[in-house]
């Protein structure tokens, strides 16, 4: 399973279907491009400001992934993972998409919902706990029992459940508590090096505008109309 996989699974809510956590979208897209530097489809040039340049935009078999890299690879400019986490995480239905390959797998289920009779959306329905009880177990071995070997796909996702508000799905409070600087340190990329790290910033960084560019134009338009 791949870890923007993982992270919409722990984001869908097992009775009802609907998704959890905070800027899914874009925990996604950063969790994409990780999987794409891991693969080695993509780097960071160091040498041209931090652009991601592609180094191979041959299909993968994975239709999330092949549809991300080919925007970047029809680009004609380099950008950085931070704008990349931001152009990925607006691919219309990308959340969506990833849920569809869950149903593919016979992970999850699709089924539609009205409301008032008028209008109809997708949720998702758990039908196989047992990836996700897999993965739950591994970030949980991971934070609490501190492994000598760290799988990084495991690691890239405590981090990133972090920055979209998903780890109290997996942890009590209790467990983020006594564990904190544990699961600080893990998902500042300390355990795994300066590629996860560049793929946490950026995450960080383009949540970062999102949330506070709406605010601000909003203030803004206020100011204006009281003016």
């Amino acid at each position: 399973m791949k870890v923007y996989e993982g992270l919409v699974l722990l984001a869908l809510q097992e009775e009802t279907g609907n998704t959890k956590g905070s800027h899914l979208e874009y925990t996604i897209a950063a969790a994409i491009i990780a999987e794409l530097l891991l693969l080695k489809r993509i780097r960071v040039n160091t040498d041209n400001k931090d652009k991601v340049e592609v180094l191979d935009n041959s299909p993968t078999g994975d239709t999330v992934m092949d549809e991300a890299l080919q925007k970047m690879a029809d680009r004609k400019r380099p950008d950085t993972i931070k704008n990349w986490v931001s152009h990925i995480a607006q691919i219309s239905k990308l959340k969506h998409k990833v849920a569809e390959q869950l149903v593919a797998d016979g992970i999850i289920t699709s089924e539609e919902k009205k409301v008032l009779w008028i209008f109809s959306y997708k949720v998702y329905p758990e039908a196989n706990p047992e990836p996700e009880r897999q993965l739950r177990s591994e970030m949980r071995r991971l934070v609490l029992d501190k492994p000598l070997e760290i799988d990084p796909r495991i690691a890239l996702t405590v981090s990133l459940a972090k920055s979209s508000d998903l780890l109290k799905s997996v942890f009590s409070k209790d467990e983020l508590k006594t564990h904190k600087e544990r699961i600080e340190k893990i998902a500042k990329g300390e355990e795994l090096g300066a590629v996860t790290q560049d793929v946490i910033d950026a995450v960080q960084a383009a949540v970062l505008v999102a949330v506070i560019i709406p605010s601000v134009i909003a203030a803004t338009s206020t100011t204006t109309s009281s003016c």
